[in-house]
């Protein structure tokens, strides 16, 4: 055994536990817990500008890789209710993030002591756990209980509250023969795989829709395998996007309200059975659930037993690890394969890729000021598959899902269920920290990138390049579309005069001046045709520089993008005119198993 204080034996746990990141900010209450992670060493901590964008680079850290589990640390008080946001954002995409506070000392934490609250209470409802540990003894035990239960079943975040005293409290702990908790994650069983393939050979245009919880179980080769194996199409939700490759023959697009495709709206209103893996079905995917699911039989994996039947009873729910579930589903398949019970799917399988060929909407416009369509043209055409793009909400991530091109997984790093404005930035940083060597590009409206744009300056200090396509109409543009609806355009014009750039004319916030100031390169676009190479450029800046490089597009003041205004996926309004060129898969699908 060996003495050390808590918070020692608590950083000794996290690199045991693998983490090798931190993200946060120090502070009085959590300066003992600072102190142990510099004299024990082996954990990179990068220093945010607000308590809240280190919660959300934890996010981006752990969404880029399966296994990884990003860490944000915090003082007390304002620190914690900074990061329930970060919190919120991960339970609702079940991303498991460790969110460590400081607190006030044990006797006067009810006391209105300075910055004293009682954070765990206000995190419980968007973690696994929350708790503030009284005793210095339980620290390795909670931190222990942590990481099972953030891997375990439905992963999500977990706030751990260190009063300053119990850091500093010494305590007898071992190291070297700590052992992590045992995971633990639900699995299909061999009569349950077998029924719902029976339900699916039934079916005459089946459908799979494969969710976030496919890639957070690292199940994309499975899922690959058994839609080759069976020949059904598979509709990847937003949180499952790049699951199964965009170029892939099988891929029938995503199907929803906004983020979604017109082929994939139309062949999912001509199926007649779906299995939902590792998806919630989130309400911009299904609008009206009458419509959804009309005519429909259902299947419903899912890790978390209540979630299956939350949003609507399907027929035949299994609760469900993804990638258990997916392995018993290709064993089932190839056996039924091999004895030729499995139905023959081209022709629907053909006639969902007849959808996706001909049901294009328009990206090429020449148009000054540009057309964000053209935005997203040029980015499929710069950046390659191995591009990590990471997004939040907007007319900005709605228009970029439905035109980007995706092909691996957690290669769509987007905040689904929360799509808090400001998340972009920081949550780039975290996915560039994960991964070092990728190619990051951010994608954000100019609200969105306002909201926490001094967390570029982190990027700067710490040398974490990426590139952040910012697409600027001075328009809150999501809000204002929607304000179409009360035949207002109210409080969402964020254009001004700005005495400072009078070459932005009307256009207000001069972002290349901002991220400049920051420590950072920045780019500004008007001409369509300059597009391509300002991309290029950007990712040449980034390399050399090794810093956030800042693509700014000024577009057209108003564009309204596609999606339904009446809740229904059969009613989505499509705004530009359809593409006049069928789209081709490039010849690079991979071939289908034997």
């Amino acid at each position: 055994m060996a003495r050390m204080t808590a918070a020692r034996a608590a950083v000794e746990i996290l690199k045991r536990e693998g983490v090798t990141d931190a993200f946060g900010v120090p502070g009085a209450a959590i300066n003992p817990f600072y102190a142990a992670l510099q004299a024990s060493g082996g954990i990179t901590h990068t220093l945010a500008r607000h308590v809240e964008g280190a919660s959300h680079m934890a996010e981006g850290y752990t969404r880029t890789h399966a296994g990884n589990i990003g860490v944000c640390v915090g003082t007390s008080g304002p620190a914690g209710t900074d990061m329930i946001t970060g919190l919120y954002s991960a339970t609702g995409d079940s991303i498991p993030i460790l969110c460590v506070t400081g607190q006030a000392p044990t006797a006067v934490i009810h006391k209105e002591d300075f910055q004293a609250v009682d954070i765990a209470s206000i995190a419980r409802p968007v973690t696994k756990m929350a708790v503030t540990v009284m005793e210095a003894a339980q620290v390795p035990g909670v931190f222990q209980q942590a990481f099972h239960l953030m891997r375990s079943g439905r992963p999500g975040p977990v706030l751990i509250d260190l009063p300053v005293d119990v850091q500093t409290t010494e305590i007898e702990f071992d190291p070297g023969t700590y052992q992590p908790l045992p995971v633990y994650k639900p699995a299909a069983t061999r009569a349950q795989a077998e029924k719902a393939l029976t339900m699916l050979n039934a079916a005459e245009r089946p459908l799979i829709v494969a969710g976030g919880g496919v890639v957070n179980a690292d199940a994309c080769d499975l899922l690959a395998e058994f839609a080759e194996l069976t020949g059904v199409p598979v509709v990847p939700t937003l949180m499952g996007w790049g699951a199964l490759p965009d170029d892939h023959e099988l891929n029938a697009g995503m199907v929803g309200l906004q983020t979604s495709h017109r082929h994939g709206n139309a062949t999912f209103l001509e199926s007649d059975f779906v299995l939902g893996i590792g998806n919630r079905w989130a309400n911009r995917h299904t609008g009206r659930l009458d419509v959804y699911t009309a005519g429909r039989t259902f299947v419903h994996v899912d890790v978390e037993p209540t979630q299956i039947g939350r949003i609507f009873a399907p027929d035949y729910g299994i609760a469900s690890d993804a990638k258990a579930a997916l392995a018993l589903f290709v064993e089932v398949a190839r056996e039924l394969k091999a004895g030729g019970r499995l139905r023959d799917r081209s022709v629907w399988a053909a006639a969902a890729q007849e959808k996706r060929a001909t049901l294009q909407r328009r990206t090429h416009f020449d148009d000054i000021p540009i057309k964000p369509q053209r935005v997203y043209e040029e980015m499929n055409k710069v950046f390659g598959p191995e591009t990590r793009y990471v997004s939040t909400i907007g007319l900005s991530q709605i228009a970029g899902a439905q035109m980007l091109h995706v092909h691996r997984p957690r290669h769509w790093i987007n905040c689904g269920q929360a799509g808090p404005l400001g998340w972009t930035v920081p949550a780039a940083l975290g996915v560039a920290r994960a991964d070092p060597e990728a190619r990051v590009v951010a994608l954000s409206g100019d609200y969105d990138f306002q909201f926490m744009i001094e967390e570029l300056a982190v990027g700067a200090q710490h040398k974490i390049p990426y590139v952040h396509v910012l697409v600027n109409n001075s328009y809150l543009g999501l809000i204002r579309q929607a304000q179409r609806a009360f035949d207002i355009d109210f409080q969402v014009n964020l254009e001004f005069e700005n005495i400072n750039s009078p070459e932005l004319g009307v256009y207000g916030v001069d972002h290349v001046k901002v991220a400049e100031g920051l420590g950072c390169k920045a780019i500004r676009v008007t001409d369509p045709d300059e597009l391509g190479g300002a991309l290029e450029l950007a990712g040449k800046l980034a390399a050399e520089h090794r810093v956030p490089v800042i693509v700014e597009v000024i577009l057209e003041r108003v564009t309204n993008i596609s999606m339904s205004g009446t809740n229904d996926i059969g009613d989505v309004v499509e705004f530009e005119e359809v593409a006049t060129e069928p789209w081709h898969a490039p010849t690079s699908i991979p071939p289908l198993r034997s």
